[in-house]
C-alpha cells in the first residue's frame, strides 16, 4: 500500500513541480516588465498596470483561479483553454503567472527604489545610457536586495500550487486526498507534507547559497 501511495503522490508532485517551474519562468520576467511599466511616465501604460496590481494583490488567488478557468467559457460561450487536463492546467498556469507577476512587480519596485540616486548619476557621468546603467549597475544590486522577499514568495508559491485542485488539476494534494474517498485512510494526505517540506527545504538552502554568493554587494 505504501508503494502505491508513494507512486501516486510522486505523479501528483510532478504536476505540482511543473506548475511551479512554469509559473516562475513566466512570472519572474513578466513581473519585472510590469514593474517597469508601472513606474513609467506614460500614464496610459502605468495607471492600468497599477490598477491590475491592486486588483490582483487585493483578491484571493482561489477566486482568480475560478474566474480565469470558468470566466471565458461563460462570457464567450466557448472554453478559452480547451477541455481536459491540459485545459485545466493551462488555466491554472495563467492564473498563477499573473498573480505572482504582480507580487514580484512590487518586490522589484521596492528593490529598484532602494538604489541610491547617486549611482544613476555616476553612470550618467561615465557616459552610460539609461539601459546600460540599469543592466550593469542597478540590476545586480536589486537582485541582491530582493532575494529575501522573493524567496518568501517563491516558497509560498510551492504551497499555493495546491489551490489548483479547485479546478481539478491533479496535483499532489488531490492525489493524497483521493485515498480518503477510495480507501478510507487519511495518512496519504498527511504524507504529502513530507514532499512539501523536502521541496521547500531544498529551495531554502539554494536561496541561502545565492545570498552568500552576492555578499560582495555589501
Amino acid at each position: 500500500m505504501f508503494g502505491t501511495v508513494t507512486l501516486s503522490l510522486l505523479e501528483g508532485f510532478l504536476t505540482t513541480l511543473k506548475l511551479f517551474g512554469l509559473t516562475l519562468a513566466i512570472a519572474l520576467p513578466l513581473g519585472l516588465l510590469i514593474s517597469l511599466g508601472a513606474k513609467s511616465r506614460i500614464i496610459p501604460l502605468s495607471v492600468p498596470l497599477k490598477v491590475i496590481i491592486w486588483i490582483v494583490r487585493g483578491t484571493p488567488l482561489l477566486l482568480q483561479l475560478i474566474l480565469v478557468y470558468y470566466g471565458p467559457g461563460i462570457i464567450m460561450g466557448d472554453p478559452l483553454w480547451g477541455s481536459g487536463d491540459t485545459g485545466r492546467f493551462i488555466a491554472a498556469l495563467v492564473a498563477f503567472a499573473i498573480n505572482y507577476a504582480c507580487y514580484f512587480a512590487e518586490i522589484y519596485r521596492g528593490g529598484i527604489q532602494s538604489i541610491p540616486v547617486g549611482q544613476y548619476e555616476a553612470g550618467q557621468v561615465l557616459g552610460m545610457t539609461k539601459g546600460q546603467i540599469f543592466r550593469k549597475v542597478v540590476l545586480l544590486q536589486v537582485i541582491k536586495r530582493i532575494i529575501p522577499p522573493m524567496s518568501n514568495e517563491i516558497i509560498t508559491l510551492v504551497k499555493d500550487t495546491s489551490l489548483a485542485r479547485v479546478i481539478a488539476v491533479y496535483e499532489i494534494i488531490w492525489n493524497g486526498q483521493k485515498f480518503i474517498k477510495s480507501d478510507g485512510i487519511i495518512w496519504p494526505l498527511i504524507y504529502t507534507g513530507a514532499f512539501y517540506l523536502i521541496f521547500t527545504g531544498v529551495l531554502t538552502i539554494l536561496f541561502r547559497v545565492l545570498e552568500k554568493k552576492l555578499d560582495y554587494f555589501r
